[in-house]
């Protein structure tokens, strides 16, 4: 996959450019087709992008937000995504948005996926807006170097959208976004942090094995318009 690798002198120049062309696209999605639908991620490092886009003026009443990958907790856990999400995007003028969460209450991550799955085939085309991350171990989405579900994950030809993870690097049980269910979108946004994580980048635009860096099952998918990869020291 082609890619474009915009850097930024500082975290919150990055967060301010990420959230300026994540809201131009879903208001993009909001004035031709009535509605728009953006995929994040957990974690740390979105923390600042959510507060600054939570500021956007568009149509959040017309905007469903879900999860790329959420580990298996409620949210009442300092480790869930759906909380992280709640508390730092859908506030202010985002609170108006939809929210689609990826954990049920009650069932495994294996007995939850056929009903996860079949909410996700619910909506019509790709996502207006996907933002990845990704770890020191080139782990993206939940796509963990050794998660028992990996080779299928990141299947181009997977028919799952959400696909149950368990690797070692994961602590607990998660769900995921299979790579086909994010590809396409509109924009898929890469958001990254530090120089560690930018030598991991590099390491896996490199050759070798997809499933060493799951990184690369995006890097080497195919689209129609290039990655965007957001960067800051």
């Amino acid at each position: 996959m082609d890619f474009l690798f915009r850097a930024y002198p500082s975290r919150q120049a990055l967060a301010e450019a990420l959230a300026a062309g994540v809201a131009a696209v879903l208001s993009g999605g909001i004035a031709t087709k009535g509605r728009a639908r953006l995929a994040v991620s957990g974690g740390s490092t979105p923390k600042l992008f959510f507060e600054t886009l939570a500021k956007a003026e568009i149509d959040w009443a017309d905007v469903t937000v879900t999860l790329i990958d959420e580990r298996w907790v409620g949210e009442d856990s300092s480790r869930s995504n759906a909380a992280l999400v709640k508390r730092h995007l859908m506030q202010g003028p985002a609170a108006r948005a939809h929210f689609l969460p990826l954990y049920v209450e009650g069932l495994s991550p294996d007995d939850a996926q056929p009903r996860l799955s079949a909410l996700l085939r619910t909506f019509e085309g790709p996502f207006d807006a996907a933002i990845l991350g990704m770890g020191g171990d080139g782990h993206t989405a939940s796509f963990f170097p050794g998660a028992d579900t990996l080779e299928w994950a990141t299947n181009p030809q997977c028919s799952d959208p959400v696909v149950p993870v368990r690797a070692e690097g994961a602590e607990e049980p998660r769900v995921t976004l299979s790579l086909p269910a994010f590809i396409d979108a509109r924009l898929l946004a890469l958001h990254i942090e530090g120089e560690e994580k930018k030598a991991v980048f590099d390491k896996a635009r490199a050759d070798g094995p997809t499933l060493d860096l799951p990184i690369r099952s995006v890097l080497r998918a195919k689209r129609e318009t290039p990655l965007e990869v957001f960067w800051a020291p």
